[in-house]
């Protein structure tokens, strides 16, 4: 009894198919794609949120020690490196370490807050003021 060798069980794909394929993934990748992203932006904004509350409990835990919140010169850095006050009981960050934002930008400290005593604000994607979506400004007041 012989073997054949070239029948079809025994060939790979065809160009076609692999093309076919590569389509229909393109396809799946298009759909499905923009909602992973989205995703991901709202993730940032809720990162930031919860980073600002932290920094905002760091900095209320300041001022109990000391009596005042930092000033916009010594700024955010205050809860990390003492400031050269007797008070101070830090460092008053976990890791000892002042957290950027999700995209990598410093949060910014304003002392006195236009919303509150102090204001912590992330510009968001952008690093400008306002935007929408992953470029919109998340804060302390809101």
């Amino acid at each position: 009894m012989r073997c054949k060798l070239n029948t079809r069980d025994n060939r790979g794909f065809s160009l076609i198919e692999i093309m076919i394929v590569m389509v229909i993934i393109g396809l799946l990748a298009s759909l499905v794609g923009p909602k992973l992203f989205g995703q991901l932006g709202k993730a940032k904004q809720k990162t930031a949120k919860a980073q600002i509350g932290m920094l905002m409990a760091a900095l209320d835990a300041y001022r109990l020690d000391v009596g005042s919140y930092p000033s916009q010169q010594d700024g955010l850095n205050s809860l990390i490196n003492n400031p050269g006050t007797q008070e101070w009981a830090g460092p008053y960050l976990a890791k000892g370490q002042l957290p950027q934002d999700p995209w990598n930008h410093p949060y910014v400290y304003q002392i006195p807050g236009q919303h509150g005593e102090v204001d912590i604000i992330s510009m968001g994607g952008d690093n400008k003021a306002g935007g929408t979506g992953e470029d919109a400004d998340v804060n302390s007041w809101e």
